[in-house]
Formats: structure tokens, C-alpha cells, sequence
């Protein structure tokens, strides 16, 4: 199959798409429309379609773009499960109805960037923030080295972020840059202090359509970790040994998990799939995040870098946004028809093996 026309080059793309692919099923949209506007003057929106009943007791959740940018890859994806009638005769079948959820972080999406407009990691944000917030000393430690004054950092700041890495591992800078943190608001993977639109619309999104089903599964479609087009199942629930074990009786052994080391992911904190046990506590929830990976970790810790550093100096000549920009995009999307056909073709066998997990086949 030809896959390389359900992606986009620009948020708006993607939402149109979106939007289209879900009139050729004859499904209905809903959207949340986000208070600010796009890259391009257009609205953003965290677009919600249900493709089967809303009473069903078995439902399957496919979500875009908690890390914005990332969207490109899951937005693809989506359009191609929405145009794949063999996958939704399977799930009818099974009486497992599925809920794409496109764009939860829209503006992330259509400005590249990996964060709300807030500077907040969705993924990170999703804690009851009338309780005292972890800390990350470890990010304290190394933050001015993470977002120097300039940029490119000069050689004095690279030789001392080399310095770093070769002292402590690659391994341990990664967890201390990627875990969340709550204290640094101009840093990276900054967790906020408030729920963000994205955070509270997704709640309530779950509360509409998850409170009446039995058994909840989620898989939610990242970029950024691993070797190029491999698509990582990362587990994500609470560190339960029941919920693990269903999770690798649906997508197979080579589930990983942050609890016990096997991710490429660092150990986070607030993370948003947990909001699951929150609004849909009747519900036995299993989920991972389908994590695509496209440049080295390097690459794309780097690609992060410039970026935060950048919309902490708006003033930055044209020259250097637009490269600054395109290099974090090709850090969260390779835009090659042979990578498009392999995340979506994993991406299928993800979904099609979360419809049998539900339905309770081995």
C-alpha cells in the first residue's frame, strides 16, 4: 500500500486530512477548539471521532500528538487506519469501538514545537498539582549547560556537555534531562505548574466517552527514541505486574517498560496515560506508547536544545529560526516514503492486535 499521501507537511494539512478521512468513514468529529491560533493563522483544534458505539463495552483509544511536532508521524498513521477497511471491519467485529483523538497538543503541532504553548511536556503534566511536585536535582545540576546563552553553544559549552556525557553515561543524562522537572519554566521537559488546555480538554474527552465501557485500551503514537523506524512498544499504565502481562499478551514480549529499565525511555513523572485510571476508573485500562525512533539520541537532545533556546530569544535572526526549526521536525519526522510505510505498517499491527487484546483472544 501506498501510505506517503495520509501525511502532511504542516498542521493545517494534517488536520484537513484528518478531518476528510473521517467524512469518507462517516464518522462524526467533534472539536475542541483550542483558545490561541496557529503557525498560519489557523484554528487549532483537538479533534475527537468515534467510529462505533458510544455505549460499547470495549473501546479502543488512538491518540496524536501529546509532543506536538510528533504529530506528523501520528496524524499519518490515523489517516491510515481511518481509510483501512479491513482493520475496521475487525474491530466492528469485535465490538470494539475506537476513539482517534487528533492533535492533543495542536498547538505544539503546528508551531514545531514539542510543548504546549504554556513551554509544558504534556506528558509530564499530569499530576494533582495541589501536592508538592517532584524535584529533579539531577536537571538542576546540568541546566544552563542544557539551554546556554547561546546558540550554537560555543566550544567551551560543547566540551563541557561532553565532558558530562562521558562521566556519567549517555543513559543517566538522558534521565536527567528527560524525566520532568517543575522548576526551570524556560528549560526542557518542564512539567508546568497548572493543568494545560491540553491536559484539562483530554480529561474531559475521557470522561465523555470512556465511562461506559469494560475494558480500555490506549495506544498513543510518539517519534524521537530508538533506531530509525523501529516502533518501540513502550508500556504505559501504572507499574502493575497484571496490566504489564496483558499488555504482552496483546502486543507481545518485547513490550518494554520505563519500571524496570527495558525502555529506551528515562523513568517520568505525570505522565498523561495515567489520567486514564482517573477518568475511567470503572474500566480494566491497558495501554502503550508506540515509540518511532528517527535520529540518534544525540541528535535529537540537541534538535531540543536549540529549540528551547530559541523561543527563549525571539529575537534570533530568520536564518537561524528556520534552521533551528527544520532541525527539530527532522528530529520527530523523517519525511521518507520508506520510513511513512514502516511506522504505519507497525502502527496497523499495533492497532489490529489491541482490537484481539480486547476482545480476549490469546
Amino acid at each position: 500500500m501506498d501510505v506517503s499521501g495520509h501525511f502532511a507537511q504542516t498542521y493545517a494539512e494534517a488536520r484537513a486530512k484528518f478531518l476528510a478521512s473521517c467524512e469518507a468513514a462517516g464518522i462524526d468529529v467533534e472539536a475542541h477548539v483550542h483558545p490561541m491560533l496557529g503557525r498560519d493563522g489557523e484554528t487549532l483544534a483537538m479533534d475527537v471521532a468515534l467510529d462505533g458505539s458510544r455505549d460499547a463495552r470495549r473501546l479502543l483509544l488512538i491518540t496524536s500528538a501529546c509532543h506536538g511536532v510528533e504529530g506528523f508521524c501520528g496524524s499519518g498513521i490515523q489517516n491510515a487506519l481511518l481509510h483501512d477497511a479491513r482493520w475496521r471491519q475487525q474491530a466492528s467485529s469485535a465490538a470494539v469501538a475506537v476513539l482517534y483523538i487528533h492533535g492533543l497538543n495542536p498547538y505544539g503541532f503546528s508551531w514545531w514545537r514539542r510543548v504546549t504553548q504554556e513551554n509544558v511536556d504534556l506528558n509530564r503534566n499530569f499530576h494533582d498539582f495541589t501536592q508538592p511536585l517532584p524535584s529533579n536535582p539531577a536537571y538542576d545540576e546540568i541546566a544552563p549547560l542544557l539551554v546556554p546563552t547561546t546558540w550554537p553553544p560555543s566550544p567551551e559549552a560543547n566540551a563541557r556537555v561532553t565532558a558530562l556525557i562521558e562521566a556519567r553515561g549517555i543513559e543517566a543524562v538522558q534521565a536527567a534531562t528527560s524525566s520532568g522537572q517543575y522548576d526551570h519554566p524556560e528549560g526542557l521537559f518542564y512539567g508546568g505548574r497548572n493543568p494545560t488546555w491540553s491536559n484539562q480538554t483530554l480529561r474531559q474527552v475521557l470522561r465523555d466517552h470512556g465511562r461506559r465501557c469494560d475494558k480500555l485500551g490506549w495506544i498513543d503514537l510518539h517519534t524521537g527514541l530508538g533506531p530509525s523506524g523501529h516502533g518501540e512498544r513502550i508500556f504505559a499504565c501504572r507499574d502493575d505486574a497484571a496490566a504489564l502481562a496483558r499488555a504482552r499478551a496483546w502486543w507481545g514480549p518485547e513490550v518494554t517498560s520505563i519500571y524496570d529499565g527495558s525502555s529506551t525511555s528515562a523513568l517520568l513523572t505525570g505522565m498523561m496515560w495515567l489520567a486514564a485510571y482517573d477518568e475511567c476508573p470503572q474500566a480494566e485500562y491497558t495501554g502503550i506508547a508506540l515509540e518511532y525512533g528517527t535520529l540518534p539520541i544525540l541528535d535529537v537532545i540537541n534538535a531540543l536544545r536549540g529549540d528551547q533556546w530559541l523561543e527563549n530569544h525571539p529575537e534570533a535572526p530568520a536564518p537561524l529560526h528556520r534552521f533551528i526549526k527544520q532541525q527539530l521536525r527532522d528530529a520527530f519526522y523523517t519525511d521518507d516514503d520508506a520510513w511513512k510505510q514502516r511506522v504505519v505498517e507497525q502502527g496497523v499491527e499495533a492497532a489490529r492486535q489491541a482490537v484481539s487484546g480486547l476482545r480476549g483472544s490469546p
